[in-house]
């Protein structure tokens, strides 16, 4: 066990669609436990969209603790027995052995028949330098050249990070462009707000890669695996707004 920090977040249905940061869960390595408390973002989920909180953590202000992962997080993970899990974590370039937060680090826990997904917190090295991998998202919405495009990438491959203003759903949104300009995809929305500050203030220390591609019959939502860098010096991300501890 590693110490590791995820985020919840939570995405209204039912009127804006909108995805709110609503909780933190921390793996307490020197404890062999687990922690789980909300953030502000699950107040703004409240007064925006009625977001009530989880069966499973029904106090908002309470502190949660526990010696093994949380049912809500563990129910995310293909169980270890199956016939494909070998295959599951290499789609996720993870290797045996892998913990259940380091999956969920990768694999995001999203299921269709629920409101929920998982993401990491973005840690910042000492010198300033930060990695993120994430899954790309929107693909399929982008033109059929580019889709194409995407068939031919290759492992290790530069990819470009733009800011881009003027999206019809989030208005901010970060782009991923291939180097002969086609425009693949985007960042998961949950680095947007994080990423465009940082970008704006050291716009040259920015790329990205790609990781891994997972041909069909892989779910369309891990087709491109993408590790995005760069430096943020005097930034922490994920500290501030939504994500303040309601609990400490």
């Amino acid at each position: 066990m590693t110490d590791k920090t995820l985020f919840l977040a939570w995405q209204d249905k039912r009127m804006t669609r909108e995805w709110f940061p609503v909780g933190r869960l921390d793996v307490l390595a020197d404890k062999g436990a687990y922690r789980f408390r909300y953030i502000k973002g699950a107040e703004r989920a409240r007064e925006r969209a009625g977001f009530d909180g989880l069966m499973d953590f029904p106090d908002l202000e309470r502190t949660y603790e526990s010696s093994v992962l949380f049912p809500l997080f563990m129910n995310r993970i293909i169980p270890a027995g199956r016939k494909d899990f070998p295959e599951y974590l290499r789609m996720l370039d993870l290797p045996e052995g892998s913990e259940p937060a380091e999956i969920l680090e990768v694999d995001g826990g999203y299921r269709a028949t629920d409101s929920f997904e998982v993401f990491p917190r973005i840690e910042r090295a000492a010198d300033g330098t930060f990695r993120s991998r994430f899954f790309l998202h929107g693909w399929r919405h982008v033109n059929p050249d580019a889709q194409r495009r995407i068939e031919s990438l290759q492992a290790g491959e530069n990819l470009y990070v733009t800011i881009e203003l003027t999206n019809p759903e989030t208005r901010l949104a970060v782009q991923i462009q291939t180097e002969d300009y086609y425009m693949i995809g985007w960042a998961p929305r949950y680095l947007v707000g994080d990423l465009v500050h940082a970008i704006a203030l050291s716009p040259r220390e920015y790329g990205a890669k790609v990781v891994r591609i997972n041909p069909a019959p892989a779910p369309s939502k891990q087709r491109l695996l993408v590790e995005l860098s760069g430096r943020w010096p005097e930034y922490a991300p994920m500290t501030q707004g939504d994500f303040e501890l309601l609990a400490h």
